[in-house]
Formats: C-alpha cells, structure tokens, sequence
C-alpha cells in the first residue's frame, strides 16, 4: 500500500511539473510571438502632421471613422503650428506624413529636401473659395488693394498657400506686395494677435473668420481667393522619398483609407465637421456653419504647374522643378 500510494504521488507530482513546463512553454511562445509582431506594428504606425484647418478632413475623419484601421493602418494626427515647419517636421520623423501647402512642398523641394508627394487632401473651388480672406482689424478700413500698402500683415506662414495667394492677387491688381510687411501667425493665436492689435489684418479662413467676426474683432477687407477664381491644390499629403520608397505597402494603404475618405468629406457635413472640430480644437456649431474645403485624393502633376508659374513669377524658386518627380507613382 505504501508504495502504491508513493506512486500515485510521484506521478501526480509529475503531472503538476509537466503542466508546469507546459505554461512555461506556453508563455515563452507567447512572448516571441508578441516580440516579432512589435515591429510589423510598429512599421504600421503613422503620424500625420497638418495646421488647424480643415486642408487635412480626409485623414481626420479616415481615423475617426476606422478607415485607417480598415486598411492596416494606426494613424494619429500631429497639430502643427505654421505650414512651413511640416517639411522638416516630416524629415525629422517627428511625423510621417504631412499636410504642406503646395507651395511650402515646392519651396522645400526647391532648397533640396528630398519631398514627395503621396496623395491628394484639399483643392481650390468657387464653392470654398470664400473661406479664404484678408481679415482687418477694427479701424482699418480697405477700400481696394492699394490699401494695404504699409500695413502689417500677419499669415500662417511665409511662402505658404495664403500668403503665396495674396501676393499673387495684389500683383493683379497692381500693387506692390514690397510695400506690405508681412509676418508670421499661427492660426489657433490669430484671434489674440487681433486682440492685441499688433498686426492690422491677417490671413486666415473659416471658421476663424466666422469667430473674429462674431468676437467683434474686425471685419473682411478682401475675400481674395474668390476673386482670382482657382481650383488648383491647396494641400496634399507628403512624406520624405526615402520613408516612401521603403513603406510602398503603406503608401498603399494610405491612399486607400484616404479615397475612401474624400467622398464622405465632401457630401457629410456632419462626419466632416465632428472630425474637423476634434482636431483643430473649434467649436462644432462653428466648423459646420462652413464647408470645408473640397478633398480631392487624387494629385496630378499638371495640378502643380500653375503654382510652379506663380512661385517662380514670384522669385520663390531657384531650379527647374521636375513635376515628374515630385508625386511618387
């Protein structure tokens, strides 16, 4: 009896230890597993960098509405304070991709950083043109162009779409933009900038015209976009060639996610304005009283011509940009 039941001990005990070992085992696969998984998460993981505008709605409401995840991918937006940091910010690998005006994209290709364009986000059209305008402070008044002349001028960033534009526009219409100090502000601080009247007007659009109305800040000196009546790009997405080449799969989905995306963009109001409203920080009932600008996901070459011609009429470039290379096939 004795030695029976010191059988059945040991093989109990032994039971115990292969199940033992077998958890061991178990969670030694599992770690390995999670351990090789890291990286593919990892290389799945993008930041996407754009300003306070609605320029970007395509890859904002792509994540609220689980498109992004849809095709692959973990995406966060990136709030960037001025336009004409996103290039570096892209080569930096602070973000992955970014949202820079065509013309901060052609000024950085211009200088040599290595930029490619990945996928269409916002373009010019009567509709949304109004969005965009030269908001003066009170006790300015401007009657025509030419009024601007001597007055300080503040714009989301020099070289960038809005400042590009009302150079353009003021050359039409026959003043000299060397005549208007211009300098930097950031949209989120244009409201305090009006405030402390230390600029006379700035450039802007919706909705923070709207808000700097309603705070009775001023009022519209020039609705300038609309006067010159384009439908060229405003914003597109961009990364460094170099992540580009190497993450094709991703790009892949990316462009996906965001074709996906545009559609909703431009016929929700609803979806757009809650993703738009989450991002930039604006009150919802604010951001829907406008529509935001037309997402357009698909980017020719011919579409960066005309920017091409006004940047270079405008000495912003030195080379000859090859529009070949500047949108990744």
């Amino acid at each position: 009896m004795i030695i029976k039941n010191i059988d059945k001990q040991g093989a109990v005990i032994n039971i115990v230890r292969g199940e033992a070992e077998m958890v061991r085992i178990l969670a030694l696969m599992t770690t390995a597993i999670l351990l090789s998984a890291a990286p593919a998460l990892a290389q799945n993981k993008v930041q996407i960098g754009c300003t306070a505008t609605s320029d970007c709605a395509s890859a904002m409401l792509a994540i609220d509405e689980g498109l992004f995840k849809k095709h692959g991918i973990d995406a966060e937006m990136v709030l960037i304070g001025i336009n004409s940091n996103i290039p570096a910010a892209i080569l930096s690998n602070s973000i992955q991709i970014g949202g820079p005006t065509s013309t901060v994209f052609l000024q950085a290709a211009d200088g040599g950083l290595d930029l490619v364009a990945i996928g269409g986000a916002s373009v010019m059209s009567p509709v949304t043109n109004k969005n965009v305008a030269a908001f003066v402070k009170n006790g300015i008044t401007i009657n025509s162009p030419k009024d601007f002349v001597g007055k300080k001028v503040g714009a989301p960033g020099l070289g960038a779409f809005l400042h590009v534009l009302f150079v353009k526009w003021l050359i039409e219409k026959g003043v000299d933009p060397k005549q208007v100090n211009f300098v930097e502000v950031t949209f989120p601080t244009m409201m305090d900038i009006m405030k402390s009247g230390s600029v006379d007007a700035v450039l802007t659009g919706e909705p923070f015209i709207t808000r700097m109305s309603n705070a009775g800040l001023g009022s519209v000196g020039a609705y300038y976009a609309a006067e010159l009546g384009r439908s060229e790009p405003i914003i597109f997405y961009a990364a460094s060639r170099e992540w580009a080449e190497k993450n094709p799969e991703l790009v892949k989905k990316f462009r996906a996610a965001i074709a996906e995306a545009a559609p909703v963009v431009n016929e929700d109001r609803e979806k757009a304005s809650a993703s738009i409203a989450k991002f930039t920080k604006q009150p919802l009932e604010l951001v829907k009283a406008t529509p935001p600008n037309r997402s357009e996901p698909v980017l020719k070459p011919e579409q960066l011509a005309w920017w091409i011609d006004i940047m270079s009429s405008q000495k912003m470039l030195q080379t000859k940009l090859d529009l070949n290379k500047l949108i990744l096939k």
